[in-house]
């Protein structure tokens, strides 16, 4: 199984936190481990684990061509001696930007499916036409949220985190805010920032937490106004932000997710959200090697993690 190293919780410190009489901490999930980093540690370790008590040889998940699920996949199976193949939407394209090309540096067999075929990802026909081309395998779902994922991110929390009044994560797929709510203490509220535009979120994550029979000591709030246009959008506010982060606090974020909470985070701030003497706990849930990606699509420069 793969094995976690120490996760830093440092805290933050700025006038403005001084000011509200608040405390902010960063829980450095980016740093867990030293290939499959942030929450996809979390999301990727029980099936994995699953999968080879299974007897399976292989991995097989879908994603797009700057995922990080698809990035921490192939590290992932790698460090577990076993195959896989990542399933990518569109068309392959050379040079293959930098996630691709890791991703097939480590093993990982890549095959491309136009948009409209990538849609039918979850369908069993469609399914069982990938188990006909490439033998048996384990199904990781895109995004990697299923129920071993919930169970992997439920252990994200720790003993010393219950001093927090206030847990903040971003969400995309759900797995990890799920994971998260079900275990907060009955003190603790669960702050959700949306990556993505629109309202469904809300009914999209009161079904995973029905599906997966979650329950929890504590409350949650999903805020989706910080999306910056969309997933994968962004605007020159989030960029500015996202290297003014680095400069005050020496802590790299990624404009799909983590810079998008950062910023809600100290607008909430700003704006008096917090009761004086809250104690605030924000997920750093990794994906920064899509920084690089990032930069190679838009031309846009940012922080990067050093080798």
């Amino acid at each position: 199984m793969l094995h976690p190293n120490p996760v830093p919780t440092p805290l933050l410190r700025h006038s403005l936190l001084e000011e509200k009489g608040i405390e902010l901490a960063i829980k450095r999930l980016d740093l867990v481990n030293s290939g499959v980093t942030g929450n996809k540690f979390f999301k990727l370790k029980y099936n994995l684990e699953k999968a080879k008590n299974e007897g399976k040889n292989r991995i097989l998940t879908f994603g797009g061509a700057f995922s990080n699920h698809i990035y921490a996949t192939a590290e992932a199976a790698k460090a577990e001696n076993l195959a896989s193949i990542g399933i990518i939407r569109g068309e392959r394209t050379e040079p293959l930007n930098s996630t691709l090309a890791h991703a097939e540096e480590l093993g990982m067999e890549l095959y491309y499916i136009d948009r409209n075929e990538y849609r039918n990802k979850t369908d069993p026909e469609f399914l069982a036409t990938l188990q006909d081309k490439f033998g048996d395998f384990y199904l990781i779902p895109e995004g990697g949220t299923n129920d071993l994922a919930i169970k992997g991110t439920q252990e994200i929390l720790d003993s010393e985190d219950y001093q927090f009044t206030h847990i903040c994560s971003s969400i995309g797929t759900g797995g990890t805010f799920a994971g998260l709510y079900a275990s907060l203490s009955e003190h603790q509220k669960l702050l959700g920032f949306s990556s993505l535009k629109g309202e469904f979120i809300h009914k999209e994550i009161a079904d995973l937490i029905e599906k997966n029979n979650l329950e929890s000591q504590g409350s949650y709030e999903i805020f989706t106004n910080y999306h910056f246009g969309g997933y994968a959008k962004h605007k020159q506010e989030l960029i500015d932000f996202t290297w003014w982060f680095y400069e005050n606090f020496e802590v790299i974020l990624d404009p799909i997710y983590t810079a998008k909470m950062a910023f809600g985070i100290w607008d909430l701030v700003n704006k008096g959200y917090f009761p004086k003497d809250s104690k605030i706990l924000m997920i750093h849930s990794g994906g920064l090697q899509g920084n690089i990606g990032f930069t190679e699509r838009t031309g846009i420069e940012l922080p990067i993690p050093s080798k």
